[in-house]
């Protein structure tokens, strides 16, 4: 399983159609949080480079898939959740989904706002979650289109382009596994922080 998810042989196998696939599956289907997109569209980006053999085609074609299928996906999911509404907080759990993840987004956008939609694409789950909750809370859509294309240029060419330019670095380019580690443990930062807060919070009500 830990194969078919690695990054790099997925995109030297697949292409830019598999990078598109795992955007928009990642940012509009339920059952895509488990994708690896940001160590995917780091790598996407290296790969596309001459430090990368320029195993992927040039970087704005890389930057158009992700960031264009980033914020298609986001439209799917803020329509799902439009349609199915309060339905998904219902669904009971099982393999490919937890109902918590949807709370935890819900809790996202009840602290920041229409900025989730743009917050949550840094945040793993979160971001496949964000425009679901989004549909089910009837956000303005003038609103979430704003904020969904904000967010899905921020991501969907933001890391591509940092995977293109530090893989030229030598040090990166030899250690590139270390790099794509790091921008995962970056990328779960965000919801390891969230847990010991609730893990800390959880002590406290506990002990009073």
């Amino acid at each position: 399983m830990l194969a078919l998810l690695n990054p790099e042989d997925l995109l030297r196998n697949g292409g830019l159609l598999i990078l598109g696939a795992i955007v928009f599956a990642e940012s509009g289907l339920l059952i895509g949080f488990f994708l690896p997109g940001d160590s995917l569209l780091f790598i996407a980006g290296f790969l596309a480079s001459e430090a990368g053999n320029n195993v992927l085609p040039p970087l704005p074609f890389v930057i158009l898939v992700s960031a264009s299928m980033a914020i298609i996906g986001d439209q799917v999911g803020y329509l799902i959740g439009n349609k199915m509404g309060p339905a998904i907080f219902a669904r009971p759990k099982s393999r490919l989904f937890n109902p918590d993840h949807v709370t935890k987004a819900h809790a996202f956008f009840e602290k920041y706002g229409a900025r989730t939609v743009v917050l949550a694409r840094f945040v793993p789950i979160v971001r496949t979650f964000a425009p679901v909750v989004a549909g089910v809370g009837k956000m303005d859509y003038k609103t979430f289109v704003r904020y969904n294309i904000v967010g899905g240029l921020l991501w969907g060419a933001g890391l591509p382009l940092l995977g293109f330019f530090l893989g030229q670095i030598d040090i990166v380019k030899e250690h590139i596994e270390i790099a794509v580690i790091a921008i995962v443990f970056i990328s779960i930062l965000p919801v390891a922080i969230e847990f010991i807060n609730h893990w800390r919070s959880s002590r406290k009500l506990s002990a009073e």
